[in-house]
């Protein structure tokens, strides 16, 4: 590790309900993200993929949560992980992980703020968070600019795997860049929401920011009850 992040730190509040990974493991909800984890994992067998972008068409379709959790079953798996708020317009992982968002990314992007200043632990083992920071009057260009590629290089030598919660990919410019910069980029897509038409469109915008597109995740889709699937793990408490 380059940085050493032990160093004292201020106590954490408890985690937010969302965090359905880390507050009810054995939940069908959460079976589901340990699958797409799996899928993740399989999708390089060449090598384990270090950076995650994770985006959605539009604003609302929970791709926050999704990264949030997809970042909590992966330290549960015993890698170190690092989740980021990219959103540097509607920032919301420290309301989530019930931080402060005095210093962040765009903190440290702009040298106000060292990695270790930045950088909060959560409760979860093995899981950082770098917040969003104060919301910087121009995220894209602090989001394209070689300080952040500098900076992602830096922080693979300090955890196993980066993720980035990012922007909806049809609203800004940032997820686009951010996907850019990493090794791939999962779509949130939400079940009876999410138009055809955008979805496409946001699988165009990723693809031709010369990013590897991993998959999409189908979110708020209910399995009918009478699902094999659902009545095995449905009982789980």
């Amino acid at each position: 590790m380059a940085l050493s992040l032990r160093r004292k730190r201020k106590k954490l509040q408890p985690t937010a309900r969302k965090l359905v990974a880390h507050t009810n493991p054995r939940s069908f909800v959460v079976e589901q993200f340990r699958t797409l984890r799996t899928n993740i994992n399989f999708s390089s067998p060449d090598g384990d993929l270090r950076s995650i972008v994770i985006t959605s068409a539009a604003p609302e379709e929970g791709k926050s949560t999704a990264s949030a959790n997809l970042a909590v079953v992966f330290a549960q798996e015993g890698k170190r992980v690092l989740l980021i708020d990219g959103d540097m317009r509607k920032p919301t992982t420290h309301h989530t992980f019930h931080m402060a968002n005095a210093q962040g990314l765009s903190s440290v992007l702009t040298r106000q703020a060292s990695i270790e200043e930045a950088i909060h632990q959560t409760l979860i083992e093995r899981l950082d968070l770098l917040t969003c920071g104060p919301i910087p009057p121009n995220p894209a260009e602090l989001l394209a600019s070689q300080s952040m590629t500098a900076l992602i290089e830096q922080l693979k030598e300090m955890y196993d795997l980066i993720i980035f919660d990012a922007p909806p990919v049809l609203s800004v410019a940032d997820a686009q860049i951010l996907a850019n910069k990493c090794e791939g980029t999962i779509l949130v897509v939400n079940s009876g929401k999410t138009e055809k038409e955008q979805a496409l469109k946001a699988k165009e915008a990723i693809a031709s920011s010369n990013s590897r597109l991993i998959g999409a995740v189908l979110n708020n889709f209910v399995p009918p009850k009478d699902n094999y699937y659902y009545q095995y793990y449905g009982s789980e408490k």
